[in-house]
């Protein structure tokens, strides 16, 4: 297990000079969503920036049945609230979708639609409050690709990057921050399930295994390396192609 606090006060730095590099002065934009995830950045960038330069938002799609959590991460830092409901806009874009298809979309259309919009939200509110958009996944998550391309994945910097679950999770009790939060189940509050069911394995195994390249059960080693290789595309640049002039 990592040094906590030696962590939380290397990545609150380095979040201060990627500021001073990209964006002297601006605030920080993210997502809340009342988990660890959401909960650590924002922490994280109130102690780089300062409570006046974070902004959360809350975005839920018609009714977020957990939005008090959000909430309550909120109030415990004092920052600056904004609540954008996509749901109209969900609606409306999944009915013209379907209505040009001519048919149902496809369950990861669904899926994926909403943590699409909320970026696009997000980077509204950014680009409307001289703002950097925090992208809020953790190094578990972007290791077998569990986050949606230009969704949650999206953003213009990413204090966890680099980060496994359980030290996000370090990271957040030495912060002080709500116990129920930093170690609320993680579920991607799309298909009821948490992360884990969605998976098929344990974060304690994934982050062990990224740590320690140990995992005692082969099958799940296969599965958790097939994801990996799979999705390794999401953390690319884009693909282009060089003319030979």
């Amino acid at each position: 297990m990592c040094d906590a606090v030696k962590v939380k006060d290397a990545c609150v730095q380095w979040i201060r000079d990627w500021f001073e590099e990209n964006g002297p002065g601006c605030n920080a934009v993210l997502g809340i969503s009342g988990g660890k995830d959401s909960s650590v950045c924002a922490a994280l960038c109130v102690e780089a920036l300062g409570v006046d330069r974070v902004i959360g938002v809350t975005m839920p799609n018609g009714v977020q049945p957990d939005i008090d959590d959000s909430v309550k991460l909120i109030n415990h830092l004092g920052i600056k609230r904004y609540n954008i409901n996509i749901g109209s806009a969900f609606q409306a874009l999944m009915g013209e979708v379907e209505d040009k298809l001519g048919r149902p979309a496809s369950r990861q259309t669904h899926i994926n639609m909403a943590p699409r919009l909320r970026m696009t939200a997000l980077y509204a509110v950014s680009q409307s409050n001289n703002g950097r958009v925090v992208n809020t996944c953790n190094l578990s998550e972007d290791w077998v690709g569990y986050s949606t391309r230009y969704g949650d994945a999206a953003g213009d910097f990413s204090p966890l990057g680099g980060l496994t679950v359980q030290e996000v999770v370090a990271i957040g009790k030495v912060m002080g921050l709500p116990i129920d939060l930093v170690e609320k189940a993680p579920s991607d509050g799309l298909t009821g399930k948490t992360d884990e069911d969605n998976l098929g394995f344990t974060y304690a195994v994934l982050d062990k295994y990224i740590r320690t390249g140990v995992c005692e059960d082969p099958a799940t080693k296969a599965l958790i390396d097939r994801k990996h290789v799979q999705n390794l595309f999401k953390l690319k640049p884009i693909p282009h192609f060089e003319p030979a002039l």
